[in-house]
C-alpha cells in the first residue's frame, strides 16, 4: 500500500528551528557558514550524525555543512559518519549504499545489485545490524530506514524536487521552519510515534511511518510499506533457534574491526549481550550498583563474570548526581538531538557508567540491553487480544495468573482487557479524540485504568483546552486515513514502543559519542532480532509464571550462557532513583516546568496540575513518572533549539551541480 506525501501547508516559518539551528536570519545565495556548536567541530569528529539526500529534475541549490559524498550515488551525504559505517557497490542507475552497523560484506553488498534492480526493497532491510539504506534503480531511489526509528527518514518536497534526510531538524532549517505543536501534544499525550501517520515534529517536514519506505520516482515521493502489519505466528519452541541466530549475528556484526569492548551487566538482557561478546575476545563489563536500588543485579553480576573468564567486571557506585534529572541546570552539556530524548534526563547515570568504561579501558563499542524487554516479553494488554479472538479459556488462565502476580482479583484483570478487545485502531483514535474534548480527568495511576490501543497519559490532561481540542482533530483525521489496521492490539503496542525506544537510544548514542567517543550498540532493535522474537505470539512472550521464556528456550543447553542466568527471574528497576531525583532536583524542574516554560507557552501544559504533580513527587507520593518524563525532555529539547550556538547545517550557494 503505497500513499503520497504531501508535506503541510506552513512554509515559511521562522520561529524554532531557525533559532536553534541557523541562529540568524535566512543567508542570501553565495553565503556560507562556518561556525559549529560544542559538538558540531569538523576537528573533533563529533558531528550530530546523519544523512540526506536531494530527488528531483532540476539541480539544488544547498548543501549540507561538513558533508561526504555516499560514494556511487549522486546528490546523497552523511554527516558526521566515520568512512567505515558507508558502505557502497554499484553506482549511476544502479547502486547501493548502507549507513550505519550492517553485516553485509562487500561482496554480499555487490551481489545485493541484482535485488535493487528487481526493485525488491525489502529484501534490503535483511541483513544484522541497524543501518540506512538508499538504493537506486534507474530513475526510482529507495530511502529505507529500520524498524526501531534508529535511522528515521523524513522528507519535505519543493516544486522542484523532494528532499530526504534522516534528521528532520536539518530539513527544517531550510527555511527555519518551527516545531508542529500538534505534533508535539500527540507526542507527549500518546507517546506512540506512529498515532498521526507521516506528520513529524517539525511543520512543512513529513515523517516515514515505521515499517515503510520512502520512493522517489519522476512522478513524485511516496511511501510504501515493506513490512507486514501482522506477523505469521510461530510457536515459541519453533522460534527459539532463529531469535539465538539473529541476536548472535546481531553481536558479531559490532565487533568486527573493534580494539575494545564494553557491555553493561545487570538485567538478563544485558547480560545475554555481554556473555555474547564474550565469545569472540575481552569485554569490559559494568554494573550500576547503586545502593538505592536495593536489587540483585550486583550479585548476579559478580557470578556471571566469575563463570565467563572473558568479562572483567567493574561496579559503578551511586553518587549524589546519579540520579534523574540531574544536570538539567546547564543544558549546554547535553547533545541536541532530532527529537525529545528521555536520556536527558537520565544523563548522569548513563555517563557515570560510560565513564567508568573511558577511566578503565578506550571502548570503542558499548553494549546496552535497550528494548530486550519489548521484544522478549510482552504487556497484559495481549489479554484484550484473547477476548477478541474468543479464546476465553486462555484469558481466563492467564488473568489469574496476572492476578496473583498483582494481589488484585482476575475478574479486575479481565475488566481492563475487555474494552480494547471491543474496538480496533481507528476506533480507539477516535475514542481519544473524543475523550480529549471532554473535561481533564482525575490522575489515577496508568496501570488501574482501561487497557487501551492509544492510551491517554497524563501530560493529556495538562494541557489547555484549545491543544486538546486540536489534537482530537488530528486524531479525527488520521482515523479516517487509517488504510491498514492492525489486527492485535500487542503488535501495534510492541511496534511503538519499539520506534520510542530506537529513537531514545539515538539520543543515548549522540551522548555516548559526545562524551567519550564511544559507540551505542543495542542488537535488540536490530531488523532480524524483531522479526525472530515478535513473531512469538503475544501471549506465549509475555504469559506469567516463567521470566521471558524466549530468551531462556533461545539459549537453553547451548553453554552460552550459565544456567543460573537463564533461570533467573528478577529485574531491576530505577524507581528509587527517579523519586530521588524528583526530591533533589524539585527546585529545577519547577523552574524549568513553571510559568516561562516553553511547553506552557505552547499550551502544551498549564501549572496547576504540573505543580500538583511536582508536589506528589516531592513528598514522595505515587506520582504520574512517565509523564514528567517526557514533559521535561519535550521542555529541554525545545529550549536546547532556542540556545545552540550553531550558525547553520547548510551551504548556501548559487547553483551546485548535483555531486
Amino acid at each position: 500500500m503505497c500513499a503520497a506525501v504531501r508535506p503541510p501547508a506552513d512554509l515559511n516559518g521562522r520561529r524554532g528551528f531557525e533559532r536553534a539551528v541557523l541562529g540568524h536570519g535566512r543567508q542570501q545565495p553565495g553565503a556560507r557558514s562556518v561556525s559549529t556548536t560544542k559538538n558540531e567541530s569538523d576537528e573533533s569528529g563529533l558531528l550530530m550524525r546523519w544523512s540526506t539526500g536531494w530527488y528531483g529534475a532540476s539541480r539544488h541549490d544547498r548543501l549540507p555543512r561538513s558533508r561526504k559524498p555516499v560514494p556511487g550515488l549522486a546528490a546523497a551525504w552523511t554527516v558526521g559518519w566515520a568512512t567505515g559505517q558507508v558502505r557502497s557497490a554499484g553506482s549511476g542507475p544502479l547502486a547501493l549504499a548502507v549507513i550505519g552497523d550492517c553485516g553485509a560484506d562487500d561482496q554480499q553488498l555487490h551481489q545485493a545489485l541484482t535485488t535493487v534492480r528487481a526493485r525488491n526493497w525489502a529484501a534490503l532491510t535483511r541483513w544484522p545490524g541497524s543501518y540506512l539504506t538508499i538504493a537506486r534503480s534507474g530513475e526510482s531511489l529507495a530511502v529505507i530506514g529500520d524498524l526501531a526509528c534508529q535511522h528515521c527518514v523524513y522528507l519535505r518536497s519543493e516544486g522542484t524536487g523532494t528532499w530526504w534526510s534522516t534528521s528532520a531538524g536539518a530539513l527544517a532549517a531550510l527555511d527555519g521552519a518551527p516545531f508542529d505543536p500538534t505534533a508535539l501534544a500527540a507526542h507527549l499525550a500518546l507517546a506512540q510515534p506512529d498515532v498521526l501517520g507521516h506528520r513529524s515534529l517539525f511543520r512543512a517536514v513529513s515523517r516515514v511511518p515505521t515499517g515503510h519506505l520512502l520512493l522517489n520516482t519522476p512522478d513524485g515521493a511516496n511511501t510504501i510499506r515493506y513490512e507486514p502489519v501482522d506477523y505469521q505466528p510461530i510457536s515459541l519452541p519453533d522460534a527459539a533457534p532463529r531469535v539465538r541466530a539473529a541476536l548472535s549475528e546481531a553481536v558479531d556484526t559490532r565487533l568486527d574491526g573493534m580494539r575494545a569492548v564494553s557491555a553493561d551487566l545487570a538485567g538478563l538482557d544485558s547480560t545475554t549481550l555481554a556473555c555474547l561478546a564474550a565469545r569472540r575476545g575481552p569485554v569490559t563489563a559494568v554494573t550500576f550498583a547503586d545502593a538505592r536500588l536495593r536489587d540483585d543485579d550486583l550479585s548476579y553480576a559478580v557470578r556471571t563474570a566469575a563463570a565467563v573468564p572473558e568479562l572483567t567486571h567493574h561496579a559503578v557506585p551511586g553518587r549524589a548526581e546519579t540520579v534523574y534529572y540531574s544536570g538539567l541546570d546547564d543544558l549546554s552539556s547535553l547533545p541536541l538531538t532530532d527529537t525529545p530524548n528521555a536520556y536527558a534526563v537520565t544523563a548522569g547515570i548513563k555517563r557515570a557508567v560510560l565513564g567508568a568504561v573511558a577511566e578503565r579501558r578506550s571502548a570503542t563499542v558499548h553494549f546496552t540491553g535497550a528494548a530486550g524487554d519489548a521484544v522478549l516479553s510482552a504487556p497484559s494488554s495481549y489479554l484484550s487480544d484473547l477476548l477478541r479472538d474468543r479464546r476465553y479459556r486462555r484469558a481466563v488462565a492467564h488473568a489469574h495468573a496476572h492476578a496473583r502476580l498483582r494481589h488484585v482479583s482476575p475478574l479486575s484483570v479481565l475488566r481492563r482487557a475487555r474494552p480494547a478487545s471491543r474496538v480496533g485502531l481507528a476506533g480507539a483514535w477516535l475514542q481519544a479524540a473524543t475523550e480529549l474534548r471532554d473535561t481533564p480527568r482525575a490522575w489515577m495511576p496508568q496501570a488501574e485504568r482501561p487497557v487501551a490501543w492509544a492510551p491517554l497519559l497524563a501530560t493529556a490532561d495538562w494541557m489547555s483546552r484549545e491543544v486538546r481540542h486540536q489534537l482530537a482533530e488530528a486524531l479525527d483525521i488520521a482515523a479516517g486515513e487509517l488504510l491498514e489496521e492492525p489486527r492485535q492490539l500487542a503488535a501495534w503496542t510492541d511496534r511503538q514502543d519499539l520506534a520510542r525506544l530506537g529513537a531514545d537510544t539515538a539520543g543515548l548514542r549522540e551522548l555516548a559519542r559526545a562524551d567519550h567517543a564511544t559507540e551505542i550498540a543495542a542488537p535488540f532493535l536490530d531488523n532480524e532480532v524483531i522479526r525472530a522474537c515478535l513473531a512469538v505470539p503475544a501471549d506465549q512472550r509475555g504469559a506469567p509464571g516463567r521470566y521471558k521464556p524466549l530468551l531462556g528456550e533461545a539459549f537453553a543447553r547451548t553453554g552460552l550462557l550459565p544456567d543460573f542466568v537463564l533461570s533467573r527471574a528478577t529485574k531491576g528497576g530505577f524507581n528509587a532513583l527517579a523519586y530521588a531525583g524528583l526530591t533533589q532536583h524539585a527546585a529545577v524542574l519547577s523552574q524549568l516546568l513553571g510559568p516561562s516554560s516553553r511547553l506552557s507557552a505552547a499550551g502544551l501544559i498549564s501549572q496547576p496540575p504540573v505543580e500538583r504533580m511536582l508536589r506528589r513527587a516531592a513528598a514522595g507520593q505515587p506520582t504520574a513518572q512517565g509523564a514528567l518524563h517526557l514533559a521535561v525532555s519535550a521542555e529541554i529539547w525545545l529550549r536546547q533549539m532556542e540556545t545552540t550556538t550553531a550558525a547553520s547545517w547548510w551551504e548556501v550557494v548559487g547553483h551546485v551541480a548535483a555531486a
